[in-house]
């Protein structure tokens, strides 16, 4: 091939260059990446967010631990129970096993085949020979043979209460009471009532405490029952001497007496704050007290309406 065919061949070729690449540039005249458009409208690429960690990480498969296999249970073993925390004022709040009251550490468990439970903590049962000798000379007489001293009620008519209520300070504690046969089971539902609806007493334990003295338990605004003895200036046996009368929160519900002048004699003597059944107090009993209305349901009477004297404090029953 002779020279001037080779240069026409590469200047026809260099022409189809060229014009290959201005009908190129012509097609690609409107269309942009998107990264130039964005450049164009002022748009900052984002990039895209990285996932939140874990809160606690899950392990690998490499490093998750085998599963401990279940441990064989014997065949002697019982099923293990399971357990939830008691709920605030339950029976289980109070320690078990363990006791501060003097009755109910006497009794134990010796008369636990003639126990009548209610629910745990409510219950009631007859005396064991070791709180009978506890109590004689002291709440209950000791006739020492003299006939004419008998006490009206035997110990065979008496029964031992064990309850649970809320203390002063909003804590549920243990108490205990002696009463007559015949009101026992209502002294349980009762107190068993007014422990569900958080009724506060401060204390609840056998007037043997005090030494029988019925004035230094109203002092102590000590709830208590069984005592034998007579009416407060009278020589006639009190109700609470069979058993059938109880008092409740005492020092805030007094006992008042009035001479033949008016005046007012007031026991406990440190109550007088609480004579006037008129003003506003915690713990006062009336009409539309949950106490007053239990007792009255059961068939007790109130000492808050009696005439010539009040007794505010004082439930009793008939056998």
């Amino acid at each position: 091939m002779d020279r001037n065919k080779i240069i026409k061949m590469v200047v026809i070729l260099a022409a189809i260059v060229v014009i290959a690449t201005s009908f190129s540039k012509y097609l690609r005249r409107d269309s942009m990446s998107l990264a130039e458009y964005a450049r164009l409208q002022g748009i900052q690429e984002t990039q895209p967010p990285e996932p939140s960690p874990r809160l606690s990480p899950e392990p690998s498969p490499e490093s998750s631990p085998e599963p401990s296999p279940e441990p064989l249970s014997s065949p002697s073993a019982p099923p293990a129970e399971e357990t939830s925390s008691p709920t605030p004022g339950s029976p289980e709040d109070i320690p078990q096993g363990s006791t501060l009251l003097t009755g109910a550490s006497l009794n134990g468990n010796s008369q636990l085949e003639q126990r009548v439970l209610l629910e745990d903590g409510f219950y009631y049962e007859p005396l064991s020979s070791q709180l009978c000798r506890y109590i004689t000379g002291v709440s209950y007489p000791a006739s020492e043979g003299d006939e004419e001293a008998e006490p009206k009620i035997t110990f065979e008519e008496l029964r031992y209460v064990h309850i649970l209520h809320y203390d002063f300070d909003g804590n549920p504690t243990e108490g205990e009471l002696i009463c007559n046969e015949s009101i026992a089971q209502d002294l349980v539902e009762i107190f068993h009532e007014l422990y569900r609806n958080e009724y506060q007493l401060e204390k609840v334990l056998l007037i043997d405490e005090y030494d029988g003295d019925d004035n230094a338990s109203m002092e102590d605004n000590n709830t208590s029952c069984f005592n034998y003895r007579t009416v407060e200036g009278s020589t006639n046996l009190s109700r609470h001497a069979l058993g059938l009368a109880i008092d409740i929160n005492p020092l805030y519900n007094p006992y008042i007496t009035y001479t033949e002048n008016g005046e007012e004699n007031i026991l406990p003597a440190s109550a007088s704050a609480y004579a006037d059944r008129s003003a506003g107090f915690p713990y006062k009993i009336d009409e539309n007290d949950l106490c007053y209305k239990l007792f009255i349901q059961h068939g007790f009477t109130w000492g808050g309406n009696w005439n010539n004297v009040k007794d505010y404090q004082h439930f009793q029953k008939s056998e």
